[in-house]
C-alpha cells in the first residue's frame, strides 16, 4: 500500500454535461448560470472516488454481464472489517440489511415500525430529506429546536420532555450533525439515549458522515456511546459521502436487537428491497485498507478547506460560521447583517453565482443560516471565497 498522494485531490474534473444534479442543476433551482457558476449546494463531492473503487467497478463492467449477484458474504465482512477498524464497533453479519443508500433507510424504518399520524422528533436545523419523507409517508414532523453553544449545535433536553404529547414514535439523529459539523460527545449520545427511553422512542441514528471527522474530534457509534439502547436503536450507514458514490445508491440498516431486526426483515421481503451489485462491489471495495488511506488524505485535504473558507467568511462583518468537527458542509449564519434572506441570497447566487443550500429548508434554526459544501478543489474553494468577498465588499 502506498501512500495517498495528496494532489489527487486537486484535479479539476468537469462535471458539467455528466447528469451531476450539483452541476447540471443549479440553473433551474437557483438561477445561478451553469458555465460561470460554483455549485456548492447537493453534498457529494467534486473528487473521484478511491482507485481502489475504481479498478473494482472497471473489472465489473469489463466481465460485462450484469445479472443477478450476490456478494453478501463480501459485503457484509467489508462492513464488519470497517467499523471494527475504523469506529470500535463490533458488527455480526446478520444485523445487516443492504438498502438503496440512506433516505431509502429512513424511509423503510419509518414503514416498517410507524403507522400514518405518528410523530417523528427531529433535531432541528437538520438534513432536509428527512422531514421531506416524514411528510410524504403521512408521519408528522415534530421539531425540537436546537441551540448553540461554544460554536457547536447542542440538544436542549431540559426542554425537549415539554414539547412531545406522547405520539410520538420515533427520534431520528444525525450524527455527525448536517449541518454544522457537530460530533456529538458520550454525554451527549447517553442523554440522548434516556431521551428516547423515557419517551418510548425507536432511536434512528443516521451516521452516513461517520468518516468525515477532522484532526481532533472522535466520532462515538451510538450503540458504543449508550449500548443500553440497543434494544430501540436503528443504526444507517453508508459509504455515499465518504467515497463520494452516492449515486450508486448503496447503503444499510444494523440492528443488533433480535425483535427489531425481524420487524424489519419482514418487510424488507415484503417489498423485495436489495442493494445493487455495482453498489455492493463499490463498498466491499472502499471499505478497505486502501480506502482508508484515502480517507485520511481526504480529510486532511478537506481541513485546509476548511481553515481557507473559515477565515474567508469569519473575516466578512456580520458573517460567522460554525467550526466544523466533521462533514464537509460548513453552516453559515448571516443574522449579524441585518440583511433580509432575500439579500444575502441575491448577493451570493446572483452577485457571487454561487448555488448554496437555503437554511429554513433545514427547519427551525436555519432562517438566518445557510450551507455551503466545500468538498471541492482548493482553486474553486480559494474562487468561492474571492467571489464571497467581492458580494459583500460594502460591509468590510
Amino acid at each position: 500500500m502506498t501512500t495517498q498522494d495528496p494532489s489527487v485531490f486537486d484535479e479539476i474534473i468537469e462535471r458539467r454535461g455528466t447528469d451531476s444534479a450539483k452541476w447540471d442543476r443549479m440553473e433551474k433551482v437557483y438561477g445561478v448560470p451553469s458555465d460561470t457558476g460554483l455549485p456548492m449546494w447537493v453534498a457529494d463531492t467534486d473528487f473521484r472516488a478511491p482507485q481502489v473503487v475504481l479498478d473494482r467497478l472497471q473489472e465489473a463492467v469489463s466481465h460485462g454481464i450484469f445479472g443477478y449477484a450476490d456478494n453478501s458474504d463480501e459485503f457484509n465482512a467489508a462492513i464488519q472489517w470497517w467499523m471494527k477498524n475504523r469506529h470500535g464497533w463490533e458488527v455480526e453479519a446478520d444485523w445487516i440489511f443492504a438498502t438503496t443508500g440512506i433516505v431509502n433507510a429512513v424511509g423503510m424504518c419509518l414503514d416498517a415500525f410507524t403507522a400514518p399520524g405518528d410523530g417523528i422528533v427531529l433535531f432541528t436545523p437538520v438534513y432536509h430529506a428527512f422531514a421531506k419523507v416524514i411528510n410524504a409517508a403521512g408521519r408528522r414532523v415534530v421539531e425540537l429546536p436546537m441551540i448553540e453553544e461554544n460554536g457547536r449545535h447542542k440538544m436542549d433536553f431540559a426542554a425537549y420532555d415539554a414539547l412531545l404529547d406522547g405520539s410520538e414514535k420515533m427520534v431520528i439523529l444525525c450524527s455527525p450533525h448536517n449541518p454544522g459539523g457537530t460530533v456529538w460527545t458520550r454525554e451527549e449520545l447517553c442523554q440522548l439515549g434516556d431521551f428516547a427511553k423515557r419517551h418510548d422512542l425507536l432511536l434512528v441514528s443516521d451516521e452516513i458522515h461517520h468518516d468525515l471527522i477532522y484532526p481532533g474530534e472522535k466520532h462515538l457509534p451510538m450503540p458504543v456511546a449508550d449500548p443500553s439502547v440497543i434494544d430501540r436503536l436503528l443504526m444507517l450507514t453508508a459509504p455515499s459521502k465518504t467515497f463520494n458514490v452516492a449515486g450508486l445508491h448503496t447503503g444499510n440498516v444494523i440492528i443488533q436487537d433480535e425483535t427489531l431486526r425481524d420487524t424489519f426483515a419482514a418487510r424488507m421481503r415484503a417489498i423485495n428491497l436489495s442493494g445493487n451489485s455495482l453498489g455492493n462491489f463499490a463498498l466491499a471495495a472502499a471499505y478497505s485498507p486502501e480506502g482508508a488511506e484515502w480517507v485520511d488524505a481526504q480529510m486532511a485535504y478537506l481541513d485546509e478547506n476548511r481553515k481557507i473558507f473559515d477565515e474567508t467568511i469569519n473575516s466578512i462583518p456580520g458573517l460567522k460560521s460554525m467550526p466544523l468537527q466533521a462533514t464537509y458542509l460548513s453552516w453559515v449564519d448571516y443574522a449579524d447583517t441585518g440583511m433580509s434572506a432575500e439579500e444575502f441570497y441575491r448577493r451570493v447566487e446572483q452577485d457571487a453565482q454561487i448555488a448554496v443550500n437555503h437554511g429554513d429548508t433545514f427547519g427551525t434554526g436555519g432562517e438566518t443560516c445557510a450551507r455551503f459544501n466545500i468538498g471541492t478543489q482548493r482553486a474553486r474553494i480559494e474562487d468561492a471565497c474571492t467571489r464571497l468577498k467581492k458580494a459583500f465588499a460594502d460591509l468590510q
